[in-house]
């Protein structure tokens, strides 16, 4: 490159940059360029990164924040819930625990290979329907004339019974298991008999005497899943009872929680063996039993039979059925209701306390734990002590 100055002779100028430096000089920029781009990319990409992580933190406060405010609204309106709310809750929940161990049973039966019976494959339909009564008349295979004397008496047949059912809520039913050949001869006699009656509910139980407090379990928990009753009554198949009498005894205690009601005692405790009643437990007790209803008949609440069925598999069984009764209940907050109604003498007692106005609620023999040779004294205990073919009809409840 050349410059002319004025007044003098050109001549060549000298190079500013040489050749080698401008090559430098050009490699550095570029390098020095592409380094801050890639700088800028960077943190552009830090800066949108950011602003990502901030959106979806933002989206989980979010989410913690709706998830607080609705738990909070939630537990207003726990606190703003009335007890005429908590009562519906509390038949929900019982609801529920019926529905479960409805499930449970029926599960066991297919496991077990024990067939369904029709009363549980129709209880879906009948638990809608709401019943005040549910009365269980323990049997037992060898019984037959026993039953065939309770249907002569105070046991309803046919379109009578049908029409207690539908009218007043009151189911009867014999209760009886299978025998430890399932589907023997014993088993088959049952079925005949239930087909000409159709009284009976079976139960997935073994029968047997020392399995008296298993079949007990077993029958509350069964009809507590097959009818909505106010209340579940065991009876033994020689006792005489009242039925209309029995209901209206009942019906004083509805709407009442834990009733347990029965003729309570509190006898000696058997630790000698080869004796009747025989407790081989003994030594939990003592000498004396805590009180308790007596088996020959007893009522206990739709809340405590819900209660045997969903605790079943974990209730003690001793070898007396009303005692294991008294067990499960022992450690609750249940009404224990004295009622020596439930276990008059049979003729004349029976027969005085009726002629006076106080008729009874149950008959039978204390030195036989039932009527003495009651196939033969069953229609005239009924005779005497019975409260009349109209009172069903008659009485309110």
């Amino acid at each position: 490159m050349y410059f002319k100055n004025r007044g003098a002779t050109e001549r060549p100028s000298r190079s500013v940059v040489s050749k080698k430096w401008s090559l430098f000089l050009c490699l550095g920029s570029f390098c020095a360029g592409m380094f801050f781009t890639n700088r800028m990319w960077i943190v552009s990409e830090t800066k949108e990164g950011i602003t990502r992580t901030t959106t979806v933190e933002a989206e989980r406060l979010k989410l913690i924040s709706e998830n607080c405010i609705t738990k909070f609204l939630q537990q207003q309106d726990v606190k703003l819930v009335s007890k005429d709310n908590f009562g519906i809750l509390d038949k929900t929940i019982s609801n529920l625990e019926i529905e479960l161990a409805e499930a449970k049973a029926a599960h066991e039966s297919i496991l077990s290979g024990v067939p369904i019976s029709e009363e549980i494959e129709k209880g879906e339909s009948r638990r809608r329907r709401k019943y005040f009564m549910v009365v269980g008349i323990n049997t037992a295979f060898s019984s037959r004339k026993r039953r065939d004397s309770v249907r002569a008496t105070w046991m309803p047949q046919g379109e009578k019974r049908r029409k207690l059912e539908e009218e007043k809520g009151i189911i009867i039913r014999f209760v009886i298991g299978h025998s430890a050949t399932l589907g023997g001869i014993l088993d088959k006699a049952i079925e005949a008999e239930d087909k000409k009656h159709g009284d009976f509910l079976r139960l997935d139980h073994i029968e047997g005497y020392l399995e008296l407090s298993s079949k007990t379990k077993t029958y509350f928990a069964t009809a507590v899943n097959l009818w909505d009753a106010e209340y579940y009554i065991k009876v033994d198949d020689d006792v005489h009872v009242n039925i209309a009498t029995l209901a209206e005894t009942l019906v004083r205690h509805s709407k009442k929680p834990r009733i347990y009601i029965g003729c309570m005692k509190s006898g000696p405790v058997l630790s000698r063996k080869g004796v009747r009643y025989h407790e081989p437990e003994y030594w939990k007790f003592g000498d004396k039993y805590f009180r308790h209803a007596t088996g020959q008949i007893y009522a206990i609440s739709k809340d405590l039979a819900t209660y045997i069925s969903a605790n079943q598999h974990v209730l003690h069984k001793y070898t007396n059925e009303d005692v294991s009764l008294g067990a499960w209940f022992i450690g609750l907050d249940v009404q224990h209701i004295d009622d020596r109604r439930l276990c008059c003498g049979t003729p004349p007692d029976c027969e005085w306390k009726a002629q006076a106005g106080n008729v009874c609620v149950a008959s039978f023999d204390w030195t036989c734990s039932g009527i003495c040779r009651s196939v033969d004294r069953m229609k005239e205990v009924h005779r005497h002590c019975g409260e009349g073919e109209n009172a069903l009809w008659k009485a309110a409840f």
